[in-house]
């Protein structure tokens, strides 16, 4: 039987429930699958979108974040199509790109709190004919945007705000001509690697391709950039990032491809955390022996932090040390959520640093991140860069999650070592994580019944 879940109420007077998260009263012992990579996703998807000819995502993520890309896409006049597939989380994908004379009335595009669509699909408007206004949740408002925005209007691309002038932010209007010239192009791109990503995912499309130059302080999550060539060059698209802070993307078609999409490693992370804070084992199957995305690092991380780490014939195994240990963890970028959590278990002090970027994210991860750690007795400070984290008894309390995914999950995290945790909205995992509830609840009954209590228990174990 379910607990039935208590409500709260955010800043604007809205109810949200309040998910009693699971107590892992025994080790963890279980073996994982987690849906799709919604970065790799959500770039393929647009790179279909302008490929020269149809495309299939297979087991593609289906999320907030994807669905709101592909409704996105689908506005500015790309087909896609769901079709049978052997994913065990969804349908297939098939694309039919924008047709070459792509023109309509002005159309409206919903970003929500996705990142990848409110940045990597206005440059890709601006390669059709009309106008398209981009607007989000209230607070993607908040989240950079002027980048982007000074980009395209130094590619001679119109952009205005709804009420006229230059915008600064969520809601702005491009009005696509067609084409962009392109060329070299300089940014800033400190607040963001998405601002990078999204210029190089439509540079092949510019008559004269991209020279693109970032100046400012160092460009955060890199391997997300390089994720991002990586999938370019897949599609047969030449890109030369030979010199630092430099992306050169040769003009050209975008091959039409088929391709299956990896785990999503990042996603993966609190699952394989879940075997530190209950002193178990998690395996995930199917681990990439090679990978762009930034989850690989938690191979490297969980094992500074005591646990026993094995890849064997793509089986991914953590098994969780006699404790938790802190230490120093540098650029961990969305990891660091995750980690956040681990070193508020932790038996010793803990330095998260390069991660000043998770200000602008889905909220100000790091103010959240100290407040709801502290909010259960922990010991958590902000730094001019990361967090500090101190080791503090916990106690029971609500998690917030500020409509944040990982924020969510890090609170279940919590709830796993500290008995009585709450975690506010955990309907926010949709966003890249469709059935997390039921898929936290899955991973403790492979535990034993003993482990699964009344607490959030909502189905059984995906395998």
């Amino acid at each position: 039987m379910t607990a039935a879940p208590s409500t709260a109420q955010d800043n604007s007077g809205t109810s949200l429930p309040h998910w009693p998260a699971p107590f892992a009263s025994r080790p963890v012992d279980a073996t994982i699958t987690v849906p799709g990579s919604k970065s790799l996703t959500n770039r393929y998807l647009v790179l279909a979108a302008l490929a020269n000819g149809p495309s299939r995502l297979r087991a593609p993520l289906h999320s907030r974040d994807s669905a709101l890309m592909i409704d996105a896409l689908r506005q500015l006049g790309a087909t896609i199509t769901e079709v049978p597939g052997d994913g065990a989380f969804g349908p297939d994908l098939e694309v039919l790109p924008l047709p070459a004379d792509a023109a309509s009335a002005a159309t409206r595009i919903d970003c929500g709190l996705a990142g990848t669509v409110m940045r990597f699909v206005p440059p890709l408007a601006a390669l059709r004919n009309g106008a398209s206004l981009f607007d989000g949740d209230p607070h993607a408002r908040k989240r950079p945007m002027g980048t982007i925005i000074e980009a395209l209007q130094a590619l001679g691309v119109a952009v205005s705000a709804e009420g006229g002038g230059t915008p600064s932010s969520l809601p702005f209007a491009v009005e696509g001509t067609g084409e962009v010239r392109g060329g070299h192009l300089v940014i800033d791109a400190s607040a963001s690697s998405q601002f990078v990503s999204a210029l190089l995912l439509v540079g092949a499309r510019f008559t004269e391709g991209l020279h693109l130059e970032h100046v400012g302080k160092p460009v955060p999550s890199l391997d997300h950039i390089n994720m991002t060539v990586a999938v370019l060059r897949g599609a047969g698209v030449a890109v030369d990032d030979s010199v630092p802070n430099h992306w050169v993307v040769a003009p050209g078609p975008i091959q039409a491809f088929d391709q299956r999409i990896e785990q999503d490693l990042s996603n993966a992370g609190p699952f394989l955390a879940a075997a530190l804070a209950s002193g178990g084992t998690v395996r995930i199957p199917g681990w990439p022996e090679q990978t762009q995305q930034v989850g690989d690092l938690w191979r490297s991380i969980l094992a500074e932090m005591g646990a026993e780490v094995t890849l064997r014939d793509g089986v991914l195994t953590v098994t969780g040390g006699a404790e938790i240990k802190g230490g120093d963890f540098a650029d961990t970028s969305e990891l660091a959520p995750t980690v956040a959590a681990l070193c508020a278990l932790a038996s010793g002090p803990s330095r998260l640093s390069g991660i000043a970027h998770l200000r602008g994210h889905e909220t100000d991860r790091l103010a959240a991140l100290v407040t709801e750690i502290n909010r259960l007795g922990g010991d958590a400070e902000e730094t001019s860069d990361g967090l500090v984290i101190r080791p503090a008894k916990l106690h029971a309390g609500v998690v917030r999650s500020y409509a944040d995914h990982r924020m969510a999950t890090a609170g279940a995290i919590l709830g796993l070592a500290v008995e009585g945790v709450q975690v506010e909205d955990i309907a926010t995992t949709a966003k890249t994580m469709p059935d997390f509830p039921r898929l936290w609840a899955g991973m403790l009954a492979q535990a034993g019944p003993s482990n699964t209590g009344t607490e959030g228990s909502t189905g059984g174990a995906e395998h």
